[in-house]
């Protein structure tokens, strides 16, 4: 498969021990040509201390060690502006737990560099996506807030709440990513509704979002709840 040249993955951890090693292999076995970086918000597992030590095998995985910050929004964020720093051309973002296919993430670069895109989604509502492995209850929420952020903040896509994705660098340098104010999950909604503002080309890539291999899940409804009040207050900031 024909890489695209310049690209970078996005990986932001807490405690995935359990499932980070493989993933790393198996990124590198789909795309050796790609650079990873991994956030990670000091895990008391040792996440980072596998990380610094791994890059000796991989000489193209990167590690940002966060202290005393904590989220997934701005862990996010701290690999994205690390991508524009040091002059990527596309960067993916993928959760460390396996819940999305690597094999889907190479997809989508390839779909962004043929279809001339700024965004791909790795979507879970367009035909050919949907989830394996989830309770009714995290499946209504999912639905819900996606309803919400169509709704309310006028998004066109249909999956806005995954984390499965690929950018141009180019459309993110329009961002101004220091000036997103979500730090949480409802973070994934604001860079839409941003993107959509400034005219950005996105696709929905249809992609199987399969619940965590190992490890403990960060979700739950109080996420949730977090995440519809965020939205909430998106519209009038």
């Amino acid at each position: 498969m024909k890489r695209i040249p310049g690209s970078l993955i996005v990986i932001a951890t807490y405690n995935e021990m359990a499932n980070l090693p493989r993933l790393i292999e198996r990124l590198y076995e789909l795309m050796p040509d790609t650079s990873v970086v991994v956030v990670d918000d000091n895990s008391p597992d040792g996440t980072w201390k596998w990380v610094r030590d791994a890059t000796a095998e991989f000489p193209s995985l990167n590690l940002i060690h966060r202290i005393d910050e904590r989220g997934l929004g701005s862990a996010t964020m701290a690999g994205l502006k690390f991508g524009l720093e040091n002059g990527f051309e596309w960067i993916g973002t993928m959760d460390a737990d396996f819940s999305h296919d690597p094999e889907s993430l190479s997809q989508m670069f390839d779909v962004a560099g043929e279809g001339g895109f700024d965004v791909v989604i790795g979507s879970r509502y367009v035909k050919g996506g949907g989830i394996d492995g989830w309770p009714m209850y995290r499946r209504l929420t999912s639905r819900m807030v996606n309803a919400l952020a169509r709704i309310w903040l006028g998004l066109k896509t249909r999956d806005n709440t995954g984390a499965l994705r690929v950018y141009r660098a180019n459309v993110l340098r329009e961002l101004e990513l220091g000036s997103i104010r979500s730090g949480g999950y409802a973070y994934l909604e604001e860079v839409l509704m941003r993107l959509q503002r400034t005219g950005a080309k996105v696709v929905e890539h249809p992609i199987t979002f399969r619940d965590r291999e190992g490890g403990k899940s960060k979700a739950g409804i109080r996420v949730g709840i977090a995440v519809i009040c965020e939205i909430l207050m998106m519209r009038f900031r």
